[in-house]
């Protein structure tokens, strides 16, 4: 088993800080659930809200990353995997710079810096090590770094990635959805929470 996981909502949750900005600009009420997904259409329903989404975009990924808080048990499951062998590898579509906002940010570099302040790099008891990290320009290179790598279950936040047509047929695909009820979809198993996902391949 080669386990991959995506990054952004994935691993590291936005929902918090991405309220609290939004807050503070002025773009959605305080009373909006912290939920990056209602946040992104609420602003998205502003008059010239996609660009305002973009901008709270690049700043939660770029200058406002250290806000950003690991997904409840996502250390716990990595652990469990170093403990029982299992390689894990972290897959993620992110451009080195955004296409919008400030030029200057680089995306991966503070992508990097939380995995490493938040002990996913080095730690011996969950980190995957920096050679095990990879980001891509692209969907179509995400899945082509996966299909590359041998990876044989991939843990994502988006159906889009599993409904590509290029993704290998042969990888489990597993749906990190909070919002979801668990079970079989189809082409993919949903689970709303890392324990599940941890119960799930790992067993008990």
């Amino acid at each position: 088993m080669i386990i991959g996981i995506d990054f952004d909502n994935t691993i590291a949750s936005y929902d918090e800080p991405m309220h609290r900005s939004a807050v503070g600009r002025g773009l959605i009420p305080a009373g909006l659930p912290k939920n990056k997904k209602l946040i992104r259409d609420a602003i998205r329903a502003l008059g010239d809200g996609e660009a305002k989404w973009r901008e709270l975009q690049v700043f939660s990924y770029g200058p406002g990353m250290p806000e950003a808080r690991p997904m409840e048990g996502v250390k716990e499951f990595m652990a469990a995997c170093k403990e029982r062998g299992v390689d894990v590898l972290i897959v993620s579509h992110k451009t080195e710079y955004a296409n919008f906002g400030d030029p200057a940010v680089n995306l991966r570099a503070a992508a990097l810096g939380w995995l490493e302040a938040q002990g996913f790099v080095d730690s011996e008891r969950f980190g995957v090590g920096r050679d095990r990290i990879f980001f891509e320009d692209t969907r179509h290179g995400k899945i082509g770094r996966i299909r590359a790598l041998g990876i044989t279950h991939f843990v994502d936040d988006l159906e889009e990635t599993f409904l590509e047509a290029s993704f290998p047929a042969g990888v489990a695909k597993i749906l990190f959805s909070p919002q979801s009820t668990p079970g079989d979809k189809g082409g993919w198993r949903a689970f709303p929470a890392w324990p599940s996902i941890q119960q799930y391949l790992l067993g008990q």
